[in-house]
């Protein structure tokens, strides 16, 4: 099974540089997008079907604003939008999607970027979303958490680190909750396969962060350690240039029954 996760910064932009092109060579089995910035009608939706996928889009309710969606070439046994919470759900951040033992959660993690209330917001959404994944985990033990986190976790995932100390994406705080996530029973599935630095997933089109890779490694694939035994590989497709993120990748085995036989 294949996954590829991407934060779009607008579909309608991202498929005019290629998108359907990008989806037709890597051919994932799922793909989890996340800041769509547009509601169904305005999608060429039948470019995606027409590539194999059932498509399951949850739109913000503030057009040309956030929202989630998750593409699959199996049809979903079940499919759930949002987490309850009316303030994350209203924009659209969280889907989720089960094929069999697995279930596929993709997210749309809130900036704080411009300023206290929307930090707050973030931090709030990061309370919830632990909430939501650890009861979800007490029936669906296998969890596949894909999408944009806003957070760099460790200083090996942005560009000169002690500069961004007291910058959102990059606040103590938030690496706390990242550090207590992951110990609760997750694995960066990156990490599992690449130790190096310098390897980021979004770059401002400020300053020509691109070219001088002035980067952040903030698009991720955790699954919970249950599902560490199936991993295969993950990539970050850092030459691929479709928003100002670029697409991140997973690979895991179905199933491992007969593996030791």
């Amino acid at each position: 099974m294949k996954l590829v996760s991407l934060n779009l910064n607008g579909i309608r932009s991202a498929t005019g540089r290629g998108l359907t092109g990008f989806l037709k060579k890597e051919n994932p089995d799922i793909v989890c997008f996340q800041e769509i910035k547009a509601v169904p009608d305005q999608i060429g939706v039948r470019d995606f079907e027409k590539l194999g996928y059932s498509c399951r889009w949850y739109s913000a309710f503030k057009r040309g604003y956030s929202g989630t969606a998750l593409l699959s070439r199996a049809i979903p046994d079940f499919v759930s939008k949002g987490i309850g919470v009316d303030l994350f759900d209203s924009e659209g951040r969280v889907i989720r999607a089960d094929f069999g033992d697995i279930t596929v959660v993709c997210a749309y993690f809130p900036s704080g970027s411009t300023g206290e209330v929307r930090q707050a917001v973030k931090m709030n959404f990061l309370q919830n979303i632990t909430e939501y994944v650890n009861k979800l985990k007490n029936d669906r033990p296998k969890i596949i958490l894909g999408g944009d986190f806003n957070i760099c976790h460790k200083p090996a995932d942005i560009n000169n680190p002690n500069k961004h100390l007291k910058t959102s994406g990059f606040l103590p705080e938030e690496r706390e909750w990242f550090d207590s996530f992951i110990a609760s029973g997750w694995t960066d599935t990156f990490r599992e396969f690449c130790s190096e630095s310098e390897r980021y997933s979004w770059w401002s089109y400020r300053s020509s962060a691109k070219s001088k890779n002035l980067g952040w490694r903030i698009d991720y694939f955790l699954v919970t350690d249950t599902l560490k035994p199936q991993l295969q590989n993950a990539e970050i497709l850092d030459s691929v240039i479709l928003s100002d993120h670029c697409p991140v990748t997973l690979e895991i085995r179905e199933n491992t029954t007969n593996e030791n036989k």
